[in-house]
């Protein structure tokens, strides 16, 4: 019998704290067990391993980081927008650091539910860069740039690798205005080698 309150997302929920407090590394179905006082065996009734566990997580953190950047953008429009909805990236990641990682995960080949998580994230990102007239490749670009650098900012932030004695939010702002700025001027933006695009 499983344990009397024990479920799916209870399972899933325990994973997602033991991972933001010693990192998604360190989580393994030996210490979920414990944590939930049951035998490891018990969590196969709920999840199916760690692969199952894995792809849980990573969904549900998928789908909550597009809730939250949805939220902060709505009724808001180009550089307000994208300020919003990085400070909401960079919060979440910071205060979700487990969870954070497993929505970098990319999907399955032919797992819909997961691919469909992972690009809700996207969708909320190439709707708010619409009010730049970015659409197909070029707002894909941008999503891109986007990502990667709101990415290697939290990544460095949470290693503790801003070590200077500036004001980091300053920086992360001054960094979003640059953004802002290249994606105004993104449709002119040349090729390396010159040619038109």
């Amino acid at each position: 019998m499983p344990r009397a309150g024990l479920n799916p997302d209870r399972v899933v929920e325990e994973a997602e704290r033991i991972a933001n407090e010693v990192g998604l590394s360190e989580l393994t179905l030996a210490a979920l067990a414990e944590r939930l006082g049951v035998r490891q065996p018990s969590l196969y009734k709920h999840v199916a391993g760690m692969a199952g566990l894995q792809r849980s997580m990573s969904i549900r953190a998928k789908l909550e980081l597009a809730d939250v950047l949805g939220r902060a953008a709505v009724g808001r429009s180009g550089a307000d927008a994208i300020a919003a909805m990085s400070g909401a990236y960079r919060q979440w990641a910071l205060h979700h650091p487990g969870r954070y990682e497993a929505a970098q995960w990319g999907p399955s080949s032919g797992d819909s539910e997961d691919e469909a998580a992972s690009l809700a994230a996207v969708k909320v990102c190439t709707d708010v860069l619409s009010a730049y007239c970015l659409h197909g490749d070029d707002a894909i670009h941008a999503v891109r740039a986007l990502r990667s650098t709101l990415h290697g900012f939290v990544t460095l932030e949470s290693g503790g690798a801003f070590g200077l004695p500036v004001d980091i939010d300053r920086s992360f702002e001054r960094l979003i205005h640059g953004l802002t700025v290249a994606f105004a001027n993104w449709n002119d933006q040349p090729s390396f080698d010159g040619s038109e695009r």
